[in-house]
């Protein structure tokens, strides 16, 4: 603890990577609000700049810029219900109908507040609990991979479906379009009908943009009789009364975020989405329903996928392996100034494990900072006459959806999502299991592809289950999931 005090007292000698915190940190809350710049199309541009400087200002700048751009993906998702990023999706639920009731600054107080709890109940979880977590992960074999994302899959009924057959139906289209292309593996085209374009599949961002961002415009336009809402910004800081009432939703939001984050290749976008599922199964009396405004939906997934933050950093650190896509990125930043993470770079390389952890710390107040400072300007934005706004918003999700790949296709299949999106809102369909389904669908078929190989047959694979308790404990959680689906279960919890 001592050598830690030591290497921490360090960075605060250097006020230049104060400067860089604060400086990546307002660019990645900005970016991230802006549907179609994501954060690891962010972080890989400062790879290529930063390569002259020196390893201590190139990290401080793109750790600042990884934090910032988590949680600036809840303004789009609250003000427009474009998710600015995939972890923001589940924030949009309840956030966008916040706003439409007027209470948009409010919202956006909360998102930010309890992203920066997240992050530092991450940044804790990694500084004490990174050879711990780093075990814990390295225990993840190929069949529990497969029962993450099918628990994952299975939270279908609860992201904005008020019926399982929806949801399910919804969470299958997902997993349908996620297996269009090439296949991996095999080389073999699949689902592709004849379009060299979908060799490379679909993009989940080109999707996630065509079905929020442009079918809510869409939906809105026919919508034109009714006012513009009048937004209360009067308070937008949450109470100490309201922020300790919900303290054990956080808690329980934050667990979920740093160990579906330490998980590799999971990600804040999965345990946001989790923890909003196991939120609305376990909140019995939510200060409004589900999908319709309650704080509880944007508590518990802006709190999972900020403290997935830290816990991204536990397998990069301890084992190699990148927890995400951004901290992939950052895994060849490392690189390229010489270190390679793993099992020892802790002990042999102290100096940079502790920079990591003090400056995802600043970049957590800096959020919070940078988050509440541009509310009531943001607020502004949902009272423009949606005569003017949804145009505008075609235009950004047209921008968006281009800037991805350059690609005029990717605007030809945001308008067919965006078709999609307002007919399913229409209809009562939930997006939501949708894009999740494109989302799990290759963390899904790489892992069950891979467990077959190493057990040599399906029924082998199936009886691995039981040959790990972490595997039986996932098993066991799969069949408690589908057996609270039912109208039995259901009416005995109300009893």
């Amino acid at each position: 603890m001592i050598e830690a005090v030591h290497y921490i007292t360090v960075v605060f000698r250097e006020p230049l990577l104060i400067v860089l915190v604060a400086l990546g940190t307002f660019t990645g809350v900005y970016v991230g609000a802006i549907p179609g710049l994501t954060g690891v199309m962010t972080v890989s541009l400062l790879v290529s700049f930063t390569i002259s400087w020196s390893m201590n200002n190139a990290l401080a700048l793109m750790l600042g810029v990884f934090v910032g751009v988590v949680f600036g993906g809840s303004r789009s998702a609250i003000l427009l219900n474009i998710p600015g990023a995939p972890s923001a999706i589940a924030t949009g639920f309840d956030g966008y109908p916040l706003a439409q009731k007027g209470q948009a600054g409010k919202a956006m107080g909360i998102a930010t507040t309890q992203s920066f709890i997240g992050s530092i109940l991450g940044v804790i979880a990694l500084a004490f609990g990174a050879p711990l977590m780093g075990k814990f992960a390295q225990s993840f074999r190929s069949i529990d991979y497969v029962l993450l994302a099918i628990i994952g899959l299975m939270t279908v009924g609860s992201l904005g479906s008020k019926t399982l057959k929806h949801g399910l139906i919804a969470g299958a289209l997902g997993v349908f379009i996620g297996c269009m292309g090439i296949d991996p593996q095999t080389a073999v085209r699949r689902f592709t009908f004849g379009l060299t374009y979908l060799n490379s599949g679909v993009d989940f961002i080109v999707a996630m943009i065509g079905l929020f961002g442009a079918a809510e415009a869409l939906f809105q336009l026919t919508q034109l009789h009714m006012g513009k809402v009048k937004q209360q910004v009067n308070r937008i800081i949450p109470s100490w009364r309201t922020t300790l009432k919900y303290l054990p939703l956080t808690i329980r939001s934050a667990v979920v975020g740093i160990l579906v984050g330490a998980l590799p290749g999971a990600g804040g976008d999965i345990a946001a989405l989790l923890s909003y599922d196991q939120a609305k199964r376990y909140t019995r009396q939510p200060s409004a329903p589900f999908g319709q405004g309650a704080l509880e939906g944007i508590i518990a997934p802006e709190t999972a996928n900020n403290a997935a933050v830290g816990g991204a950093f536990i397998p990069m650190l301890t084992l190699g392996i990148p927890g995400d896509a951004i901290t992939a990125v950052l895994l060849s930043a490392l690189s390229v100034h010489g270190l390679r993470p793993g099992p020892y770079m802790i002990r042999s390389a102290p100096d940079i494990f502790w920079l990591i952890v003090i400056c995802l710390v600043l970049a957590s107040f800096f959020l919070l900072l940078f988050g509440l400072s541009g509310i009531r300007l943001f607020s502004k934005i949902v009272e423009t006459p949606k005569g003017i706004l949804m145009p505008i918003i075609l235009v950004l999700s047209v921008v968006g959806a281009f800037a991805i790949r350059n690609s005029l296709y990717d605007i030809l299949w945001m308008f067919l999502f965006a078709i999609i999106g307002y007919f399913f809102k229409r209809y009562d369909y939930p997006v939501g299991p949708l894009v999740l389904g494109i989302i799990l669908c290759p963390l899904l078929e790489n892992n069950y592809r891979r467990g077959i190989m190493l057990t040599g047959s399906l029924p082998g694979l199936f009886f691995s289950i039981f040959s790990s308790m972490l595997s039986l404990l996932l098993f066991l959680l799969i069949i408690f999931l589908t057996v609270s689906q039912t109208k039995r279960y259901k009416k005995w919890r109300e009893q």
